[in-house]
């Protein structure tokens, strides 16, 4: 099948899905919106009923289901610390997921494969916004270099699929995402939602003030999870191609700007204070996203809105627990 069929032949809406990682923040998101769209005929497996990592495991699985269509949204993730203190973890499990997955679809007859990777993918040091080009163009940000690299070696497994054996195979990039079934671990996680767990627990405490690391300008690009699943299922339908897709909202906000919005939406009433004696990290990461929105495609949800959307699930889901 060349790359013009692929597009032109839309996907099978009866046909099997495969959605790896279906219960993380990217993967149930995903699952949402395939069953929204009309896609029913999905196949979920959790990491107890199939372990991704065990080759022979995988090989079975696809030899039973043949699904037509992969998602592969399964990764270890985590922050700076997991990544500085686990680093064999994150470049070997990885790669033993994206591998297996990624052949086994090959070998056992998928038509399509969509890989999810991440905007650490790209060089520290970056033009920004970061363009699609800037892969492998200069070193990248040490403290999660590990699993960069581990998806780095997915974008490049899909192309080297789709070169030699003519397979459509196709690798999306995000940029920072948020929303339902994110984690609010106190300890490791992300900025959005470590800022608004700490507010809430500011509120309900009724705490002065939050603290927040750094001086609050640097610049960041946030996603809400769901737009991120319309994306997805927009590619599948309507791109293929050998070179990896961004995506993100395309627009920026500053740290302060964040944790002001974040603030209002708990509705925490003390002080933000800031600790400009920790780090900023980097001044700006934004994506360029100019090939995914010529293509017709654009976010739909306002960082505001997925700022409700998120703490309401936060209150209900977490918080309760």
């Amino acid at each position: 099948m060349t790359a013009i069929d692929a597009v032109t032949s839309k996907l099978d809406k009866s046909g099997k899905i495969f959605v790896a990682g279906h219960r993380g923040l990217v993967g149930s998101a995903i699952v949402r919106r395939l069953r929204t769209v009309g896609y029913n005929n999905l196949i979920l497996r959790s990491h107890t009923e199939l372990d991704l990592t065990n080759q022979s495991a995988v090989k079975t699985f696809f030899s039973l289901e043949k699904p037509q269509y992969v998602i592969l949204a399964a990764a270890k993730v985590g922050g700076i610390h997991a990544n500085s203190t686990y680093p064999a973890d994150f470049i070997t499990i990885n790669l033993q997921i994206q591998t297996n997955v990624i052949d086994s679809a090959y070998r056992y007859g998928t038509k399509k494969l969509l890989f999810l990777g991440s905007s650490c993918i790209y060089p520290k040091h970056a033009p920004q916004p970061i363009p699609e080009s800037s892969l492998l163009t200069g070193p990248l940000e040490p403290t999660n270099e590990w699993y960069a690299i581990a998806k780095i070696a997915g974008i490049k497994m899909c192309q080297a699929y789709r070169i030699q054996h003519n397979w459509d195979a196709i690798s999306a990039m995000p940029t920072n995402l948020y929303g339902p079934n994110d984690n609010f671990h106190p300890e490791n996680s992300h900025v959005l939602p470590a800022l608004m767990r700490r507010f809430h627990e500011a509120k309900v405490t009724g705490g002065k003030e939050v603290v927040v690391w750094g001086s609050g300008a640097a610049l960041r690009e946030f996603l809400h999870v769901d737009d991120l699943a319309d994306s997805v299922v927009f590619l599948l339908e309507n791109y293929s191609d050998l070179g990896h897709v961004n995506v993100g909202s395309g627009k920026e906000v500053s740290i302060k700007e964040l944790a002001e919005m974040v603030k209002e939406v708990v509705g925490f009433e003390g002080e933000i204070v800031w600790d400009k004696s920790k780090p900023d990290g980097t001044p700006r990461k934004l994506m360029d996203c100019s090939t995914i929105v010529k293509m017709g495609w654009e976010p739909k949800i306002s960082l505001r809105d997925g700022l409700v959307g998120t703490y309401e699930w936060y209150v209900g889901n977490v918080v309760k627990q």
